[in-house]
């Protein structure tokens, strides 16, 4: 075989190879998404409970200064403060006055109670009397 010849026969092998190392490489992108994907939905599950517990805070704060202002009008202060939180954490809040301080627990909505229970939020606020 002269020089011409075992050139093309290198390159013809370099070719082959290389087509069998990519065909045995498909599909591997697809392996890596399927692994990787409930580690990507349990991510965005967690970042989205977290913000939904930080929402819950603020909606106690409110709850609870509602509270607080009622009673110091001489209202109701649990009716107030039941009624500065929206329908869908009704079911979670609590609220507790001792003496002039109202209270409020609530409880963030979550797909696993146990995890809602341990992001439970609790707010006060103090009423003067006048």
């Amino acid at each position: 075989m002269n020089t011409r010849g075992r050139a093309l026969s290198r390159i013809a092998n370099q070719t082959s190879t290389t087509s069998t190392r990519w065909g045995a490489e498909r599909g591997q992108s697809t392996v890596e998404l399927v692994a990787a994907l409930p580690a990507l939905l349990l991510a965005g599950l967690l970042a989205l409970q977290l913000l939904v517990a930080g929402y819950s805070l603020t909606l106690a704060d409110g709850a609870a200064e509602a509270g607080a202002l009622a009673l110091a009008s001489g209202r109701p202060a649990v009716a107030a403060a039941r009624g500065a939180v929206p329908g869908w954490a009704a079911d979670g809040v609590s609220v507790s006055v001792e003496g002039g301080r109202v209270t409020v627990r609530l409880r963030p909505p979550s797909p696993i109670p146990a995890i809602g229970r341990a992001l439970a939020v609790t707010s006060a606020a103090q009423a003067r009397p006048r």
